[in-house]
């Protein structure tokens, strides 16, 4: 797995209002909300990248009021995947 390290300069994290031990985790799950209402990463990879579950995920972009990024083919798809499972069982 690769990892990207990021740089932030101490200035910048004195002024950030998120206490040091939640500093690290905080920070992901933020990046992963912005990027994924921004349509830059998928809710797969932005609930991994917060290291959330994703019920968790679901729950907080509720709470943040970020629609999800789901349309009618998204859907259509769906409905062929369960009419698949369906026929299978």
């Amino acid at each position: 797995m690769r990892t990207l390290t990021l740089d932030i300069p101490e200035a910048v994290l004195t002024g950030v209002k998120i206490p040091r031990t939640r500093l690290k985790s905080d920070l992901k799950r933020e990046l992963a909300l912005q990027l994924y209402r921004e349509q830059m990463i998928s809710f797969a990879n932005a609930h991994r990248m917060a290291d959330m579950s994703k019920i968790e995920f679901h729950y907080l972009l509720g709470e943040r009021q970020i629609p999800r990024q789901y349309d009618v083919e998204d859907c259509e798809k769906d409905m062929e995947n369960l009419a698949r499972w369906k026929a299978a069982q």
